[in-house]
């Protein structure tokens, strides 16, 4: 069984949060996960900002940030994984979705798959390394039935 915990840390509520979690749910299934622990945690512009100035030294919003704990192999919690933390700033979620003409469920639920990539090793560092990851947002976006 998957462990997900979903955190609201902003003023606004998220009328999208519980399709969300679905999509996610959808997303380790489509993977073909079990027994994996994380955290989804909705955060301002603000906060956001001062962790990618932290951790990436860009002093700028971003839309999300993975803290994948994988990486980490001192950590063993049995059959489980604890795959780690992912951050998403509802500010730019709603920005970009104006800005790409799609639904905030659209922008957050791709900024959340796109997470939960980036926990498991996925990365767009180089074209290659992007067509995968991409293609794969992309399948269980659309797997779910969220369209562009």
């Amino acid at each position: 069984m998957n462990s997900v915990g979903f955190y609201n840390e902003t003023n606004e509520e998220i009328k999208e949060l519980e399709e969300i979690e679905k999509v996610v749910h959808y997303a380790l299934k489509q993977e073909k996960l079990k027994h994996v622990v994380f955290n989804i945690i909705f955060v301002d512009d603000l906060y956001i900002t001062s962790l990618n100035n932290d951790y990436r030294g860009k002093n700028k919003p971003t839309d999300v940030i993975s803290f994948a704990l994988e990486d980490d192999l001192t950590i063993d919690l049995g059959e489980y994984r604890l795959l780690g933390d992912i951050y998403i700033s509802l500010d730019t979620g709603k920005r970009q979705a104006s800005e790409y003409g799609h639904s905030v469920l659209r922008e957050l639920s791709f900024l959340a798959v796109h997470g939960v990539l980036h926990l498991l090793g996925y990365d767009h560092m180089n074209e290659e390394e992007e067509k995968v990851m991409f293609e794969k947002q992309e399948l269980i976006l659309d797997g779910y039935g969220i369209k562009r």
